[in-house]
């Protein structure tokens, strides 16, 4: 991946984006990389579709609003919806989409990898709520925004007390589920949703 990577969390409100964004931010800021990290706030965020984006980059950043999305992670069919028409170079931006809440419509050129993500915390976890941090996991194993072990001081730095080791437990379970295989490959001729 490039040296600017421009990312958007969304999903709806209650999963834990915000946390999840800040979390990526601080690490890489700790990576010694420049970070912006920005969130919506809004009607949307009870229970529609929300977005937290973080934008890192070795050299400056000029203007903090995620405009060209590299990485797009999406943990809800609202939010999916709503913000994969905002990508621009179509075949370049990494999409992940938690396959257990995300049913598509999906295209082809998208290449969007699906994860059982909200699932697999439920599963192997027992507590949803770990979701955010299990999806951390999966799209840095994907991208290497952040070395794994500084993003992982990050989380139990950052995550609210007594919480973190079951965080970087979750965090650490995405590598695995990223990395027991590719992610379903689901894309088709169909329409990009509206």
């Amino acid at each position: 991946m490039g040296n600017r990577q421009e990312i958007l969390l969304t999903g709806a409100g209650g999963q834990g984006l915000i946390l999840a964004s800040i979390i990526l931010a601080q690490a890489a800021v700790n990576d010694n990389k420049n970070v912006v990290q920005t969130q919506s706030y809004g009607p949307e965020a009870r229970g529609g579709a929300s977005m937290a984006g973080v934008i890192i980059d070795i050299d400056t950043i000029e203007y903090p609003k995620v405009v060209n999305p590299t990485v797009l992670l999406s943990m809800n069919q609202a939010s999916f919806n709503k913000y994969l028409p905002k990508i621009k170079r179509v075949g370049e931006c990494v999409v992940i989409v938690d396959s257990t809440l995300v049913s598509g419509p999906f295209r082809e050129e998208y290449k969007i990898r699906g994860y059982p993500i909200t699932r697999t915390a439920r599963e192997e976890v027992g507590k949803e709520v770990v979701a955010n941090m299990l999806a951390l996991g999966v799209l840095n194993a994907a991208t290497g925004l952040v070395e794994r072990k500084i993003f992982r001081d990050s989380i139990f730095e950052l995550a609210p007390k007594g919480s973190g080791e079951l965080n970087q437990k979750a965090f650490d379970l995405g590598y695995r589920l990223y990395e027991s295989g590719p992610g379903q490959h689901i894309g088709q001729s169909a329409q990009t949703p509206q």
